[in-house]
């Protein structure tokens, strides 16, 4: 994608659809600077604890989640964001069904990609 002109996304919930049985997976943007990925949980998927080589930011679409990390449990809803640094242990679990838009921050100097 040219870095030089604006990109837009529509309607990210159109991306990324809600499926029985399995963690939906769409990354929606890809730049040096940042990827995005959509997450769409069914109610009650839980996303165990790991960790993430980049820093974090988190921000539901809709739905319901509850994330914990740092030794805190954030019940994150349409218009919540947070921001975890790198390799903090976290993990998400979906109180309603729920997407849930994960940007991957590029540190300084380097890709988001990588």
């Amino acid at each position: 994608m040219s870095e030089t002109e604006p990109i837009v996304i529509g309607d990210l919930l159109a991306l990324a659809p809600i499926e029985a049985g399995k963690l939906g997976h769409h990354t929606v943007l890809d730049t040096e600077a940042a990827r995005v990925i959509v997450l769409a949980f069914e109610r009650g998927y839980v996303l165990k604890e790991h960790r993430a080589p980049r820093a974090l930011l988190l921000q539901a679409l809709d739905g319901h989640l509850r994330l914990t990390a740092g030794g805190q449990v954030t019940d994150l809803r349409p218009g919540g964001l947070v921001h975890l640094p790198p390799s903090m242990p976290h993990a998400v679990e979906a109180l309603a069904e729920s997407r849930l838009s994960l940007t991957l921050l590029a540190p300084p100097g380097t890709s988001a990609g990588n």
